[in-house]
C-alpha cells in the first residue's frame, strides 16, 4: 500500500507479513515508544491502562496486536490489528482531524466508552471513560464486517453531545 493516500499524520503500518519469531518483539517497541515511554493524552486527559502482564508483555499489547480464540481466552496474532499498531498513538493525538470521527457513548451497563475511529480506513480504538475525564485504554482493532460499522455508526448518532 502507497502510504499517500493516508492522512499525512498517520505513520506507515508495521510490515508483518511474514509473521516471524521477532513479529511481536518489534512490535512491541512500537508500543513501548508510544504508550510506555510517552504519556498519552486524549484530548487534555490522560490515557492510561493496566499495567498487568502475560507472556512478559503488557495485557494491552496483546489487546493490540492479536484477537482471543474460544472461551478459554488463548489469543493468536492478528496480522490486521497487528500492522496498524502505529496509527494507534497517532488518531489519539489527532483525534479532531476531520478523517476521524471520536465520540463518547452511553453504554446500556452504564460505562461510558470513548470510540475513536478512522472510518475510510476500519480501525477503531475503544477506551473507558472515568468520572474525572482520564480514559483507559481498553482495544483497538481493524474493523472487518459491515455489520460492525452499522453498529458504529448508531452508536455515533447516539453519542453523548
Amino acid at each position: 500500500m502507497m502510504s499517500n493516500l493516508y492522512p499525512a499524520w498517520l505513520p506507515d503500518m508495521f510490515p508483518v507479513n511474514p509473521w516471524t519469531d521477532k513479529t511481536y518483539d518489534l512490535l512491541y517497541q512500537i508500543f513501548r515508544r508510544d504508550f510506555l515511554e510517552n504519556h498519552v493524552y486524549y484530548q487534555g486527559n490522560s490515557v492510561w491502562f493496566f499495567r498487568e502482564k502475560e507472556n512478559g508483555k503488557e495485557i494491552i499489547f496483546w489487546h493490540l496486536t492479536s484477537h482471543e480464540v474460544g472461551k478459554q481466552g488463548g489469543r493468536i496474532p492478528d496480522p490486521r490489528r497487528a500492522e496498524r499498531l502505529p496509527w494507534a498513538r497517532a488518531m489519539i493525538d489527532n483525534c479532531q482531524e476531520p478523517e476521524i470521527l471520536a465520540w463518547d457513548y452511553l453504554e446500556g451497563n452504564g460505562d461510558i466508552k470513548t470510540y475513536i475511529w478512522l472510518k475510510d480506513y476500519d480501525y477503531l480504538i475503544i477506551m473507558k471513560k472515568y468520572q474525572d475525564s482520564t480514559r483507559r485504554l481498553v482495544t483497538a482493532f481493524w474493523i472487518e464486517y459491515v455489520h460492525f460499522k452499522e453498529k458504529l455508526i448508531k452508536k455515533y448518532k447516539n453519542r453523548i453531545q
